[in-house]
């Protein structure tokens, strides 16, 4: 299977390498903080958000999360966080699913564990409001406080549950072995765009460039984004736009003029209707708002 860039390859040094599974707590404060920097690995990751409220990128497809929200890196998912409130607490999982792997492979290993883990069985990366999964990550969460005799039988035993209720609620995808080939190759030859996105979306950019840069025909290059990131480029774009100028509102004094600028808006009601669309309220109330009460993404 291609591998992602070696260069964001977090080496994952696990307490117990005979038992791959790690658990703890996350606390950081400050907005716009980097949580987490751009990283893959091999491993299924889960957080768990219990207070405050971040934008997660997976894949360079932002979504914000908050409490309540279950975020799922699949194994090879670029990931990266960054604080949107003035503080944040959540819990984070990391497990090798090579550890329910057995010598004599069994139904549920052949159908789910292996599939899994070569990357064919891919979970939808946000979770809201799922009470049998939040209640199965609390076990996990006291599992690894308490470490009582049993620990590691009860963890494997959860971890199962886990993934049970992921299979069945929230497959995003079933790929071959060719699929998951294929469509790791296609996340690298879009790295490049993305990252042009994201350096460049103060610019006027279009579809027809962004085709150019891949080498790609027009229909060929939408079909392929719209494939990866479940957006079209306008509303890619745009949704980096708003969350950067989201953060503008909140952190500096610059105009709400100036900001409209900053994110590539030359048009102040133009931003202003896009702003609402995204968001629901105004440019306007982010900063009335501001001094008063902590704003957070929606």
């Amino acid at each position: 299977m291609q591998q992602r860039p070696l260069s964001l390859l977090e080496p994952m040094n696990m307490p117990d390498p005979h038992f791959p599974v790690k658990h703890g707590t996350m606390r950081e404060t400050g907005r716009g903080v980097t949580l987490f920097p751009a990283h893959w690995h091999n491993h299924i990751e889960l957080l768990q958000f219990r207070s405050g409220h971040a934008v997660i990128e997976v894949n360079y497809v932002p979504i914000e999360a908050g409490p309540g929200d279950i975020m799922v890196f699949n194994s090879n998912d670029i990931h990266m966080g960054i604080l949107q409130s003035e503080s944040v607490e959540y819990d984070i999982l990391i497990a090798d699913l090579t550890l329910l792997q057995s010598q004599s492979p069994d139904a549920a290993e052949t159908k789910y564990i292996t599939p899994m883990a070569q990357n064919r069985i891919l979970f939808r990366n946000q979770i809201s409001g799922d009470a049998r999964l939040t209640a199965i990550l609390d076990q996990l969460a006291e599992e690894f406080r308490t470490r009582q005799s049993g620990f590691e039988l009860s963890v494997k035993s959860l971890l199962y549950g886990m993934l049970t209720e992921l299979l069945r609620g929230y497959v995003d995808l079933r790929l071959t072995e060719n699929e998951s080939h294929a469509r790791l190759r296609n996340l690298e030859r879009f790295e490049p765009i993305f990252h042009y996105i994201e350096t460049n979306y103060t610019d006027d950019i279009t579809v027809d460039d962004l085709a150019a840069r891949a080498s790609l025909s027009r229909f060929h290059f939408s079909r392929l984004f719209r494939q990866l990131t479940g957006r079209t480029v306008t509303d890619y774009v745009n949704r980096i736009r708003i969350n950067k100028s989201e953060y503008l509102l909140r952190s500096s004094e610059k105009t709400i003029a100036e900001i409209a600028m900053a994110a590539g808006y030359n048009d102040l009601s133009y931003f202003s209707r896009t702003f609402r669309k995204y968001r629901g309220y105004a440019p306007s109330e982010v900063r009335s708002r501001r001094d008063t009460e902590t704003v957070f993404l929606d």
